[in-house]
């Protein structure tokens, strides 16, 4: 009876100990494995993180070449930025794809994924690929370019850049509105700087009983002593309306665009100057009441 409990505590130990240690080289291996992985992971994303950060550089390398390039040759702005634009976008999707790959996901099923995606996608941003396209069309008419003063939408500014969905402009009081590029190539654009000259309007009045010639006569005069204002085509003084409490004179002159806004200012108060010289009265408004006795 001795023999046998000890033949069986010594095949229940044998039994344990090989359980033990079988447990133990699972865990080994499973831990071996789990360091592997651990260090290849590691490579990935150190690789990744490589790439990304030299991407960049190159990246902000490369803009700063195709700028100085366009520059050089002396492509217009508009086309410049529209092309600085693509290309930052071009290279940015480039090195997503760079980082996918260095992460160990096979490019090539990523992008059969990105393919077959594209399609959804571009319905979901059918209206950026009209953007898009809106931009190609303003490049190629060019209803207006970088540097313009333009109003659309509602909107006044100078236009400062043509990006490949959107326009931006700087508005008089440096509010930048960015305009998709799709409603921009359909829509009403009013250009204010495409030709090298305007013509500037005001509507001055004089008091009913003032001689219109000599209101006329001082207005030449004032308009004559600013060289900005162009000789032709001349400037025109002509009776616009008789109002209720004046007579509306009709002035026209036409300067350089450049000139439009300071002429407009300051010959209103030259004109406001001569009137009260020469002792030319301006209207105010006068209502007649009668009174009836009953």
């Amino acid at each position: 009876m001795n023999l046998l409990q000890a033949t069986t505590e010594a095949a229940t130990g044998t039994a344990a100990d090989v359980a033990a240690n079988f447990d133990i080289s699972k865990l080994d291996s499973l831990l071996d494995k789990l360091i592997d992985l651990g260090i290849d992971a590691g490579k990935h994303i150190l690789a990744a993180i490589v790439i990304y950060i030299v991407g960049r550089m190159l990246i902000n390398l490369i803009n700063r070449l195709v700028a100085n390039m366009l520059s050089r040759r002396r492509i217009d702005g508009s086309v410049q930025t529209f092309l600085r634009s693509l290309v930052k976008i071009l290279l940015t999707v480039l090195l997503i794809v760079s980082v996918i790959g260095a992460l160990g996901v096979n490019t090539t099923s990523f992008a059969a994924l990105l393919a077959s995606a594209g399609v959804a996608i571009g319905m979901a941003l059918s209206g950026n690929l009209q953007n898009f396209a809106g931009g190609l069309v303003i490049l190629l008419f060019k209803p207006y370019k970088v540097g313009d003063w333009i109003e659309a939408q509602g909107v006044q500014g100078k236009v400062t850049e043509i990006q490949i969905f959107h326009t931006l402009l700087t508005m008089g009081d440096n509010k930048v509105v960015y305009i998709p590029n799709g409603s921009m190539s359909t829509a009403v654009v009013i250009n204010y700087t495409r030709n090298e000259t305007r013509r500037v309007d005001w509507n001055i009045g004089i008091d009913y009983g003032e001689s219109i010639e000599n209101a006329k006569t001082a207005i030449l005069d004032t308009l004559k002593r600013d060289a900005r204002i162009l000789l032709d085509p001349a400037p025109a003084v002509v009776v616009g309306a008789l109002a209720d409490s004046s007579v509306n004179l009709t002035v026209r002159v036409w300067v350089k665009t450049d000139d439009y806004w300071p002429v407009y200012n300051e010959t209103l108060n030259n004109i406001y100057n001569t009137f009260n010289e020469r002792g030319i009265e301006f209207p105010f408004p006068q209502q007649t009441v009668h009174l009836v006795k009953d």
